[in-house]
Protein backbone atom coordinates (compact mmCIF):
# COMPACT_ATOMS: atom_id res chain seq x y z
CA UNK A 1 0.00 0.00 0.00
CA UNK A 2 1.34 3.40 -0.93
CA UNK A 3 1.91 5.31 2.22
CA UNK A 4 3.42 8.60 3.43
CA UNK A 5 2.81 10.56 0.55
CA UNK A 6 3.24 14.45 0.74
CA UNK A 7 0.59 16.71 -0.10
CA UNK A 8 2.49 18.06 -3.11
CA UNK A 9 2.22 14.30 -4.19
CA UNK A 10 -0.79 13.71 -3.57
CA UNK A 11 -2.31 16.95 -5.35
CA UNK A 12 -0.04 15.72 -8.46
CA UNK A 13 -1.61 12.06 -8.65
CA UNK A 14 -5.17 13.32 -7.96
CA UNK A 15 -5.52 16.36 -10.02
CA UNK A 16 -6.31 18.32 -6.83
CA UNK A 17 -4.43 21.19 -5.79
CA UNK A 18 -3.14 21.55 -2.12
CA UNK A 19 -5.02 24.10 -0.95
CA UNK A 20 -7.90 21.85 -2.02
CA UNK A 21 -6.79 18.80 -0.31
CA UNK A 22 -6.12 21.22 2.75
CA UNK A 23 -9.91 22.99 2.59
CA UNK A 24 -10.91 19.39 2.19
CA UNK A 25 -9.37 18.58 5.40
CA UNK A 26 -10.61 21.43 6.85
CA UNK A 27 -14.50 21.04 6.05
CA UNK A 28 -14.24 17.36 6.69
CA UNK A 29 -14.53 15.60 3.35
CA UNK A 30 -10.83 14.31 3.83
CA UNK A 31 -10.03 12.64 7.42
CA UNK A 32 -7.60 14.56 9.48
CA UNK A 33 -3.89 13.43 7.96
CA UNK A 34 -1.13 12.41 9.85
CA UNK A 35 1.85 14.34 10.44
CA UNK A 36 5.62 14.49 10.02
CA UNK A 37 7.90 15.76 13.32
CA UNK A 38 8.18 18.82 11.15
CA UNK A 39 4.39 19.21 10.47
CA UNK A 40 3.63 18.24 7.05
CA UNK A 41 1.44 15.92 5.95
CA UNK A 42 1.33 12.45 4.90
CA UNK A 43 -1.16 10.40 3.02
CA UNK A 44 -1.64 7.18 2.41
CA UNK A 45 -3.32 5.13 -0.72
CA UNK A 46 -6.82 4.59 0.62
CA UNK A 47 -6.87 9.14 0.54
CA UNK A 48 -6.14 8.48 -3.41
CA UNK A 49 -8.99 6.02 -3.55
CA UNK A 50 -11.05 8.56 -1.86
CA UNK A 51 -9.99 11.99 -4.37
CA UNK A 52 -10.96 9.47 -7.09
CA UNK A 53 -14.58 8.60 -5.73
CA UNK A 54 -14.69 12.69 -5.03
CA UNK A 55 -13.49 14.06 -8.28
CA UNK A 56 -16.36 11.37 -10.00
CA UNK A 57 -18.89 12.42 -7.83
CA UNK A 58 -17.75 16.03 -8.92
CA UNK A 59 -17.77 15.13 -12.45
CA UNK A 60 -21.31 13.91 -12.00
CA UNK A 61 -22.36 17.46 -10.64
CA UNK A 62 -22.51 16.46 -7.19
CA UNK A 63 -22.13 19.51 -4.84
CA UNK A 64 -19.69 19.31 -2.02
CA UNK A 65 -22.63 19.03 0.53
CA UNK A 66 -23.82 15.60 -1.22
CA UNK A 67 -20.48 14.19 -1.75
CA UNK A 68 -20.00 14.87 1.96
CA UNK A 69 -22.89 12.64 2.47
CA UNK A 70 -21.59 10.03 -0.32
CA UNK A 71 -18.08 10.05 1.55
CA UNK A 72 -20.35 8.93 5.02
CA UNK A 73 -21.49 5.22 2.90
CA UNK A 74 -17.78 5.10 1.33
CA UNK A 75 -15.93 5.19 4.91
CA UNK A 76 -18.51 1.89 5.60
CA UNK A 77 -16.07 0.10 3.11
CA UNK A 78 -19.10 -1.39 1.02
CA UNK A 79 -19.93 -0.45 -2.79
CA UNK A 80 -23.44 -1.29 -2.44
CA UNK A 81 -24.79 1.80 -0.45
CA UNK A 82 -22.77 4.26 -2.19
CA UNK A 83 -24.09 3.08 -5.42
CA UNK A 84 -27.41 3.73 -4.34
CA UNK A 85 -26.92 6.97 -2.78
CA UNK A 86 -25.32 8.05 -6.22
CA UNK A 87 -27.70 6.75 -8.85
CA UNK A 88 -30.72 8.36 -6.56
CA UNK A 89 -28.37 11.51 -7.20
CA UNK A 90 -27.72 11.00 -10.41
CA UNK A 91 -31.54 10.40 -10.92
CA UNK A 92 -32.35 13.46 -9.58
CA UNK A 93 -29.84 15.74 -11.76
CA UNK A 94 -31.02 13.68 -15.08
CA UNK A 95 -34.38 15.49 -14.52
CA UNK A 96 -32.94 18.54 -13.53
CA UNK A 97 -30.70 18.51 -16.72
CA UNK A 98 -33.69 17.62 -18.92
CA UNK A 99 -36.02 20.39 -17.93
CA UNK A 100 -32.71 22.88 -18.32
CA UNK A 101 -32.40 21.67 -21.75
CA UNK A 102 -36.40 22.30 -22.65
CA UNK A 103 -35.57 25.77 -20.74
CA UNK A 104 -32.45 26.78 -22.81
CA UNK A 105 -34.34 25.27 -25.90
CA UNK A 106 -37.53 27.94 -25.70
CA UNK A 107 -35.39 30.46 -24.65
CA UNK A 108 -33.39 29.87 -27.94
CA UNK A 109 -36.96 30.22 -29.78
CA UNK A 110 -37.54 33.47 -27.77
CA UNK A 111 -34.12 34.97 -28.72
CA UNK A 112 -35.04 34.33 -32.63
CA UNK A 113 -38.23 35.78 -32.22
CA UNK A 114 -36.37 38.80 -30.83
CA UNK A 115 -34.08 38.87 -33.56
CA UNK A 116 -37.14 39.31 -36.10
CA UNK A 117 -38.46 41.78 -34.33
CA UNK A 118 -35.16 44.08 -34.21
CA UNK A 119 -35.13 43.60 -37.85
CA UNK A 120 -38.69 44.27 -38.79
CA UNK A 121 -39.20 48.08 -37.62
CA UNK A 122 -36.29 50.91 -37.68
CA UNK A 123 -37.98 54.28 -36.06
CA UNK A 124 -36.13 57.55 -37.12
CA UNK A 125 -36.17 58.90 -33.69
CA UNK A 126 -36.58 57.42 -30.41
CA UNK A 127 -37.74 53.73 -29.85
CA UNK A 128 -41.06 52.77 -30.24
CA UNK A 129 -43.12 50.13 -29.30
CA UNK A 130 -42.68 48.42 -32.24
CA UNK A 131 -38.87 48.58 -32.59
CA UNK A 132 -38.07 45.58 -30.33
CA UNK A 133 -35.95 47.29 -28.06
CA UNK A 134 -37.84 47.85 -25.35
CA UNK A 135 -41.12 45.33 -25.64
CA UNK A 136 -41.85 42.07 -27.18
CA UNK A 137 -43.42 42.76 -30.54
CA UNK A 138 -45.25 39.76 -31.63
CA UNK A 139 -47.65 41.74 -34.00
CA UNK A 140 -45.31 40.73 -36.94
CA UNK A 141 -45.05 37.01 -36.06
CA UNK A 142 -47.37 34.10 -36.71
CA UNK A 143 -49.22 33.22 -33.48
CA UNK A 144 -47.49 29.83 -32.78
CA UNK A 145 -43.61 29.86 -33.53
CA UNK A 146 -41.96 26.48 -33.75
CA UNK A 147 -38.08 26.68 -32.44
CA UNK A 148 -35.70 23.99 -34.28
CA UNK A 149 -34.36 21.59 -31.82
CA UNK A 150 -31.92 20.51 -34.83
CA UNK A 151 -29.07 22.12 -35.82
CA UNK A 152 -29.39 20.13 -39.50
CA UNK A 153 -31.47 21.34 -42.18
CA UNK A 154 -34.98 19.83 -42.15
CA UNK A 155 -34.80 16.58 -44.53
CA UNK A 156 -37.10 17.06 -48.16
CA UNK A 157 -40.60 14.84 -47.01
CA UNK A 158 -39.74 15.16 -43.31
CA UNK A 159 -41.52 16.58 -40.20
CA UNK A 160 -39.60 19.57 -39.07
CA UNK A 161 -37.58 18.65 -35.77
CA UNK A 162 -39.39 21.65 -33.88
CA UNK A 163 -41.15 22.50 -31.29
CA UNK A 164 -44.47 25.08 -31.26
CA UNK A 165 -44.43 25.14 -27.28
CA UNK A 166 -43.47 28.46 -25.56
CA UNK A 167 -40.74 28.55 -22.54
CA UNK A 168 -43.40 28.09 -20.18
CA UNK A 169 -45.45 25.39 -21.65
CA UNK A 170 -42.33 23.77 -22.56
CA UNK A 171 -41.19 23.58 -18.99
CA UNK A 172 -44.24 22.63 -17.14
CA UNK A 173 -44.32 19.79 -19.96
CA UNK A 174 -40.94 18.17 -19.24
CA UNK A 175 -42.59 18.41 -15.55
CA UNK A 176 -45.61 16.25 -17.27
CA UNK A 177 -42.89 13.56 -18.92
CA UNK A 178 -40.56 13.66 -15.70
CA UNK A 179 -43.80 12.72 -13.32
CA UNK A 180 -45.31 9.90 -15.65
CA UNK A 181 -41.74 8.87 -16.42
CA UNK A 182 -41.33 8.08 -12.49
CA UNK A 183 -43.41 4.88 -13.08
CA UNK A 184 -41.01 3.54 -15.64
CA UNK A 185 -39.81 -0.02 -14.74
CA UNK A 186 -36.99 -0.35 -17.90
CA UNK A 187 -35.90 1.32 -21.14
CA UNK A 188 -34.66 -0.28 -24.47
CA UNK A 189 -33.79 1.04 -27.75
CA UNK A 190 -35.52 0.07 -30.53
CA UNK A 191 -35.43 0.61 -34.27
CA UNK A 192 -35.70 4.68 -34.20
CA UNK A 193 -36.15 5.43 -31.22
CA UNK A 194 -37.17 4.63 -27.08
CA UNK A 195 -39.13 2.03 -25.65
CA UNK A 196 -40.32 2.62 -21.72
CA UNK A 197 -42.07 -0.12 -20.08
CA UNK A 198 -44.15 0.79 -17.28
CA UNK A 199 -45.82 -0.41 -13.70
CA UNK A 200 -48.77 -1.00 -13.39
CA UNK A 201 -49.12 2.13 -11.23
CA UNK A 202 -48.74 4.48 -14.59
CA UNK A 203 -52.20 6.15 -15.10
CA UNK A 204 -52.97 5.14 -18.89
CA UNK A 205 -55.10 8.46 -19.44
CA UNK A 206 -52.68 10.67 -18.48
CA UNK A 207 -49.48 8.72 -20.80
CA UNK A 208 -52.22 8.66 -23.86
CA UNK A 209 -53.09 12.46 -23.10
CA UNK A 210 -49.39 13.63 -23.26
CA UNK A 211 -48.37 11.96 -25.95
CA UNK A 212 -51.21 12.93 -27.79
CA UNK A 213 -50.04 16.38 -27.17
CA UNK A 214 -46.50 15.91 -27.36
CA UNK A 215 -47.25 14.80 -30.84
CA UNK A 216 -49.26 17.52 -31.77
CA UNK A 217 -46.21 20.04 -30.61
CA UNK A 218 -43.52 18.68 -32.18
CA UNK A 219 -44.60 16.40 -34.92
CA UNK A 220 -41.39 14.56 -36.03
CA UNK A 221 -42.12 12.32 -32.89
CA UNK A 222 -44.12 8.98 -33.56
CA UNK A 223 -45.96 7.51 -30.47
CA UNK A 224 -46.91 4.46 -30.28
CA UNK A 225 -48.55 2.83 -26.65
CA UNK A 226 -48.80 -0.78 -26.31
CA UNK A 227 -50.22 -2.88 -23.87
CA UNK A 228 -49.67 -6.97 -23.30
CA UNK A 229 -48.48 -9.26 -21.60
CA UNK A 230 -45.33 -7.33 -21.18
CA UNK A 231 -47.38 -4.73 -19.50
CA UNK A 232 -47.86 -1.14 -20.72
CA UNK A 233 -44.85 0.64 -22.98
CA UNK A 234 -44.54 3.68 -24.67
CA UNK A 235 -42.40 3.81 -27.65
CA UNK A 236 -41.07 6.75 -29.04
CA UNK A 237 -39.39 7.23 -32.52
CA UNK A 238 -37.95 10.09 -34.58
CA UNK A 239 -35.57 10.43 -37.58
CA UNK A 240 -32.19 10.02 -36.43
CA UNK A 241 -31.03 13.86 -36.30
CA UNK A 242 -33.66 13.70 -33.26
CA UNK A 243 -32.57 10.55 -31.43
CA UNK A 244 -30.38 12.70 -28.88
CA UNK A 245 -33.36 14.75 -28.38
CA UNK A 246 -35.58 11.73 -27.75
CA UNK A 247 -32.85 10.37 -25.05
CA UNK A 248 -32.48 14.16 -23.29
CA UNK A 249 -36.43 13.67 -23.23
CA UNK A 250 -37.54 10.11 -22.11
CA UNK A 251 -33.85 8.62 -21.17
CA UNK A 252 -31.41 6.54 -22.51
CA UNK A 253 -31.91 3.06 -22.72
CA UNK A 254 -30.99 1.10 -19.34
Amino acid sequence: MTTGLKIKEVAERSGFTANTLRYYEQIGLLPETERTPAGYRLYDQRTLDRLAFIARAKQLGCSLDEITGLTTAWDGGRCGPIQDQLRALVTHKVQAAQVHIAELMTFTSELRRAADALERHRPEGACDDQCGCVADDARGASAIQAVSLSAKPTRVGQAEIACTLDAGSMTTRMHDWQSLLSHGLHRQRIDGGIRTVFSASVPLDALIGLAAAEQNCCRFFQFTITIDDRGVALEVRAPADALPIIESMFGAPA
